[in-house]
């Protein structure tokens, strides 16, 4: 696409732009028109680091036959965001149908142009065979952290943060499933050793009942055969 200049849209339009983009409300929405012949319009705006834009299209293309806008499957929208503070160096580069969203973040403090290139990829009876012809595109823009931009994302937002408590869930279960593991563990380990313990005092004991019972029997003995004189 050919890079426009910076130029005034037209004291209308610039009017609305100025009015819209400078307003304290979350969202910002203006409609503006295209003409044919492929031709970007573009606008600045000067945002600081950090700051993301989230943006809604919706373009609809002249009717030659009934003077009205109407809504042309065959259109397509080029959507670009430069830099101009860091020689037009382009974030954005997207083209969708006539209706898109595009979104991007603000790498550092400075103007970024913003321009809308209409392309009519069917021709036919929109257009007469010239180009797009006029057509109106309506902008609305979210900047910044803003109300818009959550409840436009809340959806998913809200998916992510189930799974996120879901998954926290999954990893507590299994932390409390580990704990409880350790624990038959170690009373399974103490069990054991106290069952060791026992038999070796046990077979200490009887081991030292008959010693005793062996020393008892073989003094007898001795005694026996010297009362019998046998020795």
């Amino acid at each position: 696409m050919e890079t426009s200049q910076r130029r005034p849209l037209g004291l209308s339009y610039l009017a609305i732009l100025l009015l819209a983009f400078n307003l304290s409300l979350p969202t910002q929405a203006l409609y503006f028109y295209l003409d044919g012949g492929s031709t970007p319009k573009c606008f600045y705006e000067e945002l600081p680091k950090d700051t993301l834009v989230v943006g809604h299209y919706t373009a609809l293309q002249s009717h030659p036959q009934t003077n009205s806008f109407t809504t042309n499957p065959d259109l397509s929208i080029l959507v670009t965001v430069d830099e101009v503070f860091d020689n037009d160096h382009r974030v954005v580069n997207t083209k969708g149908s006539h209706t898109g969203k595009f979104t991007f973040s603000a790498a550092d403090a400075g103007d970024h142009r913003i321009c809308f290139t209409p392309s009519n990829t069917g021709g036919g009876w929109f257009s007469g065979g010239q180009g797009t012809g006029t057509v109106k595109l309506t902008l609305d823009m979210a900047i910044g952290e803003t109300s818009a931009i959550e409840s436009t994302d809340k959806g998913k937002m809200s998916e992510i943060s189930q799974k996120v408590r879901d998954l926290n869930g999954r990893l507590q279960d299994i932390r409390r499933e580990q704990v409880f593991q350790r624990e038959r563990e170690a009373e399974f380990r103490d069990q054991s050793e106290s069952t060791n313990a026992r038999v070796v005092r046990w077979t200490l004991l009887q081991l030292i009942v008959l010693g005793v019972t062996c020393a008892w029997q073989l003094s007898h003995l001795r005694a026996f055969f010297i009362k019998q004189k046998l020795t």
